[in-house]
């Protein structure tokens, strides 16, 4: 069995692209076009000279030696939150933006929820010369103000959602609503492994570049090209898809992610879809989705806004479902106090969300010799006052 999407857009029974008719050309002139254009020599060069270049790759894997003692193994530290912008975002941004120039679009548009793709994707458009418009729940533009301001002095217009709980679904609702009557000039930047095929696949390709630098930098630093644990955050899934990219069929790497529980999974006020989610149908794809049983979606909730989303991408939800990927539910209160227990023993201030990651270490048991690595998906800037305000 591979993890890796099907001719058809699937991962297992997850995937597929479920869309309005209005939709139906652009969605599928993306999916002939994608790799076409991903796999040529020019676009190759492009994106790994801006890579380079621009985000300032590779990020450093950084052998974490408080830490290491803390829990009782060879703790690696991807620090994403070193690129430019501020988290592995702009991995997948820079990479749609090409994409969007080749096949002639001339305004983009994006949803998000931390504000993080946001910024990436206004990043991007400013650096690019192109029309940029983000939607973005009301609910986040408040307790994500730097981001929303950010966004404004790159150029770009938000529009604050006030539909559902004015969060990252609300986002991708509007968004999509916006797309569907602007399909011929525009182009919609997913920001994370969901939404219609290709999206899940074109995201997961994008962020791969932390899986292919984590291959070589192991084998520079332990010898050899894979970890006994590779650990994200999940929410939507591009961290996490990056992450693993490269070590999904590799079967001696145990995949453990960690999902936003909220004050608990068995609460309504929790987004640990993989715990809590059924099938359904969310933003143009199948998968696991919080909803009651005539299945309307239900609101998600977590302290971190770039994790509150009711759906979880379909690459994520078969590799779940098959047991190759080991899913934690963090509170959270546990994801605080690892997010200022890795400020205090390494000088690393983790966005809330990369501290979800960090709390699911005291929820293994690791050998001394294991060579555990530790996705850091961005910084806390934009989460002072939050953890200010939850002091520990």
């Amino acid at each position: 069995m591979s993890y890796y999407v099907n001719d058809k857009g699937f991962y297992g029974q997850f995937g597929g692209a479920y869309i309005p008719e209005i939709l139906y050309a652009t969605v599928k002139n993306l999916q002939e076009q994608y790799l076409q254009i991903l796999e040529t020599d020019e676009f190759k060069r492009e994106y790994h000279q801006l890579l380079r270049d621009y985000v300032g790759r590779p990020s450093p894997l950084y052998f974490a030696q408080r830490m290491s003692e803390h829990y009782g193994c060879r703790l690696y530290l991807k620090r994403e939150d070193l690129n430019h912008t501020g988290a592995h975002k702009i991995n997948n941004t820079i990479g749609q933006i090409l994409l969007a120039r080749k096949m002639g679009k001339t305004r983009i548009i994006a949803e998000t929820g931390a504000g993080q793709h946001g910024v990436a994707t206004a990043t991007a458009c400013a650096l690019m010369g192109m029309k940029c418009e983000v939607f973005m729940g009301a609910t986040d533009v408040e307790r994500q103000h730097t981001n929303v301001e950010r966004k404004k002095m790159l150029g770009a217009q938000v529009h604050p959602v006030r539909t559902g709980n004015m969060t990252l679904s609300d986002a991708c609702s509007a968004a999509i609503r916006d797309w569907c009557c602007h399909p011929s000039d525009t182009f919609y930047i997913v920001g994370s492994t969901m939404g219609p095929h290709p999206y899940p696949d074109l995201v997961a390709r994008m962020q791969s570049v932390i899986s292919e630098e984590i291959r070589w930098q192991l084998q520079e630093k332990e010898g050899r090209d894979y970890p006994d644990y590779l650990v994200a955050c999940i929410g939507g899934g591009s961290n996490a898809a990056g992450t693993i990219y490269h070590y999904v069929d590799d079967e001696r790497v145990r995949i453990v992610l960690a999902e936003a529980g909220g004050q608990g999974w068995q609460t309504d006020r929790t987004a640990a879809t993989l715990h809590r989610g059924s099938i359904g149908i969310l933003h143009g794809a199948k998968m696991l989705v919080m909803q009651n049983d005539d299945g309307q979606i239900q609101e998600a909730y977590s302290i971190s806004a770039g994790l509150d989303y009711p759906g979880v991408g379909p690459m994520h939800c078969n590799m779940a479902r098959q047991g190759r990927s080991r899913v934690l539910s963090i509170n959270d209160d546990e994801a605080l106090r690892a997010g200022y227990e890795l400020t205090r023993l390494e000088g690393i201030i983790p966005a809330i969300e990369s501290a979800h990651a960090v709390a699911a270490l005291s929820k293994l048991d690791f050998k001394a010799t294991d060579i555990v690595v530790l996705t850091v998906s961005g910084r806390g800037d934009k989460d002072i006052e939050t953890y200010l305000a939850n002091p520990q």
